[in-house]
């Protein structure tokens, strides 16, 4: 059993920097990949950024450029830095992982998520 945890949400104005962490414990196999997906209200769970753990990345076209996914082997931590934060990014955010993902930006593709973080992004 694998658990996350995800931290560094908050309240920010547009243009705004934030960055996300999350923190995997328990873990029991080799994972091979850990993403982010995020939640507005009303809407389905999306992608948005992924790496595996050979260093390939994989962002969704609305964020590239403007996050950036990075990853801590020793500790089983992967970081999001979002930059040029916009409303739109109002969310509820959330870590994956996964030891065998079929994709990268599918969310059933994910074994385990964390609990999730609210970023809200002010006009």
């Amino acid at each position: 059993q694998v658990q996350l945890v995800e931290s560094g949400g908050g309240l920010v104005q547009a243009g705004d920097s934030l960055r996300l962490s999350c923190a995997a414990s328990g873990r029991a196999v080799s994972l091979d990949i850990m993403g982010w997906f995020r939640q507005a209200p009303g809407k389905e769970r999306e992608f948005v950024a992924a790496i595996r753990w050979i260093g390939l990345t994989f962002y969704a076209d609305s964020v590239k450029g403007r996050f950036t996914i990075s990853r801590d082997q020793t500790n089983d931590s992967v970081y999001l830095q979002m930059n040029s934060l916009k409303p739109e990014d109002t969310a509820v955010y959330y870590c994956a992982t996964a030891a065998r993902p079929s994709s990268y930006d599918r969310a059933l593709a994910y074994d385990y998520w964390g609990q999730g973080t609210q970023v809200t992004v002010s006009s």
